[in-house]
């Protein structure tokens, strides 16, 4: 299991800093052509370190509000989606697109696979460092709205809604899925399947950097943030053939800083998008569940 960086608070606290003395300068487009009876859509910009700006959908629902609120951390994909016509009717909803994904490609364009590596000998150099500040920023922008309830704020994604929930707090509920950073250093050389591989195919090509690789994997292990997220968790993982076993992924549950309802994947879009859905809407109060008539058990 990774080691703690004997730096890591001062890593992290660099990145606040750095972000902090940016202004958000945040930037609001309706998109009509995404707004509907029910609500509207935004395309959303923001200022992250660099300074580089950032991309988002933001939908609000009509009414006087406040809404619950969900921020959706990126997928590991070129391509993040406008959040589902459901969850727009109900929540104050946030779809980021982090640095180098599309609409948030400009001046750097991400390559897949290929990112998960990019600048990875050197903490100071690697992607993730800016694209960590990146959730960061966009969880700052929907806690700062009036439109949006407080106590009522959900993060869900991968590690970077666990790591940014841990930087930034202030998240009441939190859907995380390990998949890019926990235990990488051991379960990557387990596998071939991406984007894992990834670590693979870089300690191949510069075997000599390998070690200050998984150095700064470490500083994004998310064991590390887990004690500080106090929000009440859903951990989903794999079961006992997929590669985040229910019992690989047990310390992350140990570590967490709040209750945690544990989730066996189905690997079903439908089963595992009806209960995550169900779950979201159930913390927030929602009797009935967030979804499509003919998706409802």
């Amino acid at each position: 299991m990774s080691n703690k960086p004997h730096d890591f608070e001062a890593y992290w606290d660099g990145v606040l800093a750095e972000l902090a003395a940016l202004p958000m300068a945040a930037e609001l487009t309706e998109l009509p052509i995404r707004s509907n009876e029910h609500g509207k859509v935004y395309g959303l910009k923001l200022t992250s370190i660099g300074p580089y700006r950032i991309f988002a959908y933001y939908g609000v629902p009509h009414g006087a509000g406040p809404f619950p609120a969900v921020v959706q951390m990126p997928r590991y994909g070129s391509v993040n989606h406008v959040p589902s016509y459901e969850s727009r009717q109900r929540f104050a909803v946030l779809q980021l697109c982090h640095r180098g994904q599309r609409l948030s490609d400009v001046p750097y364009t991400a390559a897949y696979p290929g990112l998960l590596t990019d600048g990875i000998d050197d903490p100071a150099s690697y992607i993730y460092r800016g694209i960590v500040a990146d959730c960061v920023r966009a969880l700052e922008f929907v806690q700062s709205r009036a439109e949006v309830k407080p106590g009522y704020l959900t993060v869900t994604g991968n590690e970077l809604g666990l790591i940014a929930t841990a930087l930034r707090g202030n998240v009441d509920h939190l859907v995380m899925t390990p998949d890019l950073f926990y235990r990488a250093s051991e379960i990557a050389p387990t596998t071939s399947g991406y984007p894992l591989e990834e670590y693979n195919d870089y300690t191949r090509f510069a075997a000599d950097k390998a070690g200050a690789a998984w150095n700064t994997v470490s500083y994004f292990e998310p064991l590390h943030f887990a004690p500080r997220v106090k929000a009440n968790t859903l951990l989903v993982t794999g079961n006992e053939r997929d590669l985040f076993t229910p019992a690989l992924c047990a310390p992350l549950a140990e570590a967490l800083g709040g209750p945690v309802e544990h989730r066996i994947a189905t690997h079903s879009l439908y089963q595992d998008g009806a209960f995550e859905a169900t779950w979201v809407g159930q913390q927030h109060g929602f009797e009935t569940p967030v979804l499509p008539d003919h998706w409802v058990p």
